[in-house]
């Protein structure tokens, strides 16, 4: 397409296009590899359109295709899918295009590259990266939160403006990296790396705002999943939006839906905790109030008590009583003395009676020999022997004459 042109001499649009076309139009067929990004089956119409897109270089080019061609791969393709194409390039003069014309599509798996990302998983899950066990529990106020994330991105300044108006006094240490690409992978595990080797960050936010499966292939890379699982600091993965679900999220610590929701789980909202321990408060306060009435309740109850009000009043009923018994007991006490001492008084009288006393009253006297033995008989003493004669003002000593005189005397 070699032509002369000058300034002065140029050739106009619609010329260049035509030779464009002409050019291209020589071109032969091509097999091309990429993802679907975009997929347009309009009804009733002949012809699909498609987007073909290489993640790795941010490239993107059209793709027609008749309905028949699509068809036989409908049921297996769709957007974000990669695939294989046939097609021939071609160039659309009117807007000067260029797009290819496919006449045959072939899937790639589920794209094949998902299929192999299914198998990552299984196999990452099977040695535990994955499980909850594993996982650390994020700080209730973070002092310094690390975040990686695109140059001025859209997910930096959610994060960044969410968090400090929940709570203005965080502190964040940002890492810009690409998100996207051949070097997302090395420059997002080297900034958490980074991040988790300095002591006074508390969690690591990694954070992207959505986009394609492929543009989310960086944050399935093993060699990432494997530098996250390393972290003694808390991760939390803020990739995308709901649907969108790469291996960060299984192996990070929390998973937030979209960086605004991470921002939200990670810091706390100022006016919550303040309403938080308001409401604490109240219902300490109310906690007390209801301890202390019931106390005075109770108090008031146990004062009402007869036993309270009128104290005395058990010990008048117990002092009657013990009165009584008192005085019940020396009646009984008396009684017992009076039989006692009529009981003493009669035995003293037969005592008297009976004693030998009385008999020397009478005038009798009682005879003992020298050793107080009681002279009985007249046999038991000798003429002569003295004895001991006792009476009842005292006692004397008599001497026995001859026995026959003493028997005379006696008849």
């Amino acid at each position: 397409m070699a032509v002369n042109t000058s300034a002065e001499s140029p050739l106009p649009v619609g010329e260049v296009s035509r030779l464009i076309g002409g050019w291209i139009d020589r071109l032969g067929a091509v097999w091309v590899e990429g993802q679907i990004t975009q997929l347009s089956r309009r009804p009733g119409a002949g012809v699909v359109f498609l987007t073909l897109r290489d993640p790795s270089y941010d490239i993107s080019i059209n793709v027609t295709c008749y309905r028949q061609v699509f068809d036989a791969v409908a049921d297996v393709v769709s957007e974000g899918a990669r695939v294989v194409v046939h097609a021939k390039p071609e160039w659309y003069a009117p807007r000067g295009q260029l797009s290819l014309r496919a006449v045959e599509i072939r899937p790639v798996g589920v794209g094949e590259l998902l299929a192999r990302l299914e198998q990552l998983k299984k196999s990452l899950a099977a040695e535990g990266l994955f499980a909850l066990e594993r996982k650390k529990p994020l700080p209730f106020l973070p002092q310094l939160i690390g975040l990686v994330c695109g140059r001025a991105s859209a997910a930096e300044r959610d994060v960044l403006e969410n968090a400090r108006h929940r709570w203005p006094a965080v502190r964040f240490e940002v890492r810009n990296v690409p998100v996207q690409g051949v070097h997302a992978v090395p420059q997002v595990v080297q900034a958490v790396k980074e991040l988790d080797a300095l002591d006074d960050v508390d969690v690591i936010i990694v954070a992207r705002g959505g986009g394609s499966v492929e543009d989310l292939l960086p944050f399935s890379d093993e060699q990432l999943v494997r530098a996250v699982a390393a972290c003694r600091t808390p991760v939390v993965s803020a990739i995308g939006h709901e649907p969108d679900n790469p291996l960060l999220d299984h192996v990070a610590d929390l998973r937030a839906s979209t960086p605004t929701d991470a921002a939200k789980k990670v810091v706390p909202d100022v006016g919550e905790e303040v309403q938080r321990v308001q409401a604490l408060r109240d219902r300490a306060r109310r906690c007390v109030l209801a301890l202390v009435e019931r106390e005075e309740r109770g108090l008031a109850h146990a004062l009402a008590r007869p036993s309270i009000q009128h104290p005395h009043r058990m010990i008048d009923e117990r002092s009657d009583q013990v009165s009584a018994l008192v005085d019940r007991g020396r009646r009984t006490l008396g009684h017992l003395l009076d039989r006692a001492e009529s009981e003493l008084t009669h035995t003293h009288a037969r005592v008297v009676a009976l004693s030998p006393a009385a008999t020397l009253q009478r005038g009798y006297a009682v005879l003992q020999k020298p050793d107080g033995h009681v002279v009985r008989t007249p046999d038991e003493v000798t003429a002569g022997e003295a004895l001991r004669a006792r009476v009842a003002e005292g006692a004397f000593t008599v001497h026995v004459e001859k026995a026959e005189q003493a028997a005379k005397a006696e008849k």
